[in-house]
């Protein structure tokens, strides 16, 4: 972006977007910058990496970073990595959207709750509010999360149906600090097509496996080449026992077939061009409590 022709009261930031896990980030953040570029699915610890999405309008740009749901059910190697990735965010970050559900408040948003900074502002995002018959307990409940934590706005939204998000977004520009834009007017996320790419085909694998696959199941893209429009990529899905991988290839090949062609379906939608798209399965035990292993498949 030219900056020259930036207004000088322009604002940019990092906004957090953190909460336990299946709370809707994912969700809020796709729909927010109006593209989907952090995978979705009812399966707990779908996002397990630091993603940013970017959305750039005439007077601000809003860096938003979904990060993984604090997890506390497992105590592997992988989840130490991806709750460091969470409580680094947080105080890297000029404003924080702590996301909960509407309704809903247990320990595990407690323990979330615990690790805000206090001197970064939050905004408290109560999601799938349209899911609440009685719209009048709404203020109560929020009344009730508000008295744990001094919060700088609260917006009940739906991210899935898009409800209040332009209040959110009206909340979050107060917050932004007045900065030159950090990224170009066009950038949607600062995470490369192959990086993207192995996301898409986790999706759809956690989608269509559900919960009979283990969460520690990853997806590592061997090769990715790119001719004039024509993307090639080359997948495996690596899990742990010959049983997982049996899940995964389904009967006569036909699970993994699925997984490859709405992968292909959604690679193709994101990218705006064609892509071969072939996927192996591999077995590979314990690489999710091996922290080399775990630096080797992109893991921070």
């Amino acid at each position: 972006m030219n900056t020259e022709t930036t207004s000088a009261n322009f604002r940019c930031g990092y906004i957090a977007i953190v909460g336990r896990p299946n709370v809707g980030k994912s969700t809020l953040m796709n729909t927010l910058i109006g593209a989907k570029v952090s995978i979705t699915s009812r399966k707990a610890q779908t996002t397990r990496h630091r993603i940013t999405g970017i959305q750039t309008h005439d007077d601000a740009q809003f860096i938003y970073v979904d990060t993984p749901g604090f997890q506390t059910r497992h105590s592997n190697a992988l989840n130490n990595t991806l709750n460091k990735t969470v409580t680094n965010t947080l105080i890297s970050s000029d404003l924080i959207l702590y996301v909960i559900e509407a309704g809903t408040f247990g320990p595990a948003d407690q323990q979330v709750m615990d690790l805000l900074p206090k001197e970064v502002p939050v905004i408290l995002v109560i999601n799938k509010a349209d899911r609440v018959r009685d719209k009048a307990a709404l203020m109560p409940f929020a009344q009730q999360v508000a008295s744990k934590h001094e919060f700088a706005a609260i917006v009940p939204v739906s991210a899935k149906l898009r409800f209040q998000l332009d209040g959110l977004e009206k909340e979050i520009k107060k917050l932004l600090p007045e900065n030159q834009p950090i990224f170009g007017p066009d950038d949607i996320t600062d995470r490369s097509e192959k990086f993207l790419a192995s996301e898409i085909v986790r999706e759809k694998l956690f989608r269509l496996v559900g919960d009979e696959l283990p969460y520690t199941s990853t997806v590592l893209i061997e090769q990715f080449e790119q001719e004039g429009d024509l993307r090639r990529v080359f997948a495996a899905i690596l899990v742990e026992r010959d049983t997982h991988k049996s899940m995964v290839i389904g009967n006569k090949g036909a699970r993994l077939k699925e997984v490859s062609t709405q992968a292909r379906l959604d690679m193709e939608r994101l990218f705006g061009g064609p892509v071969y798209l072939e996927i192996w399965v591999k077995v590979k035990s314990g690489w999710a409590d091996n922290e080399a292993g775990l630096r080797a498949y992109g893991y921070e």
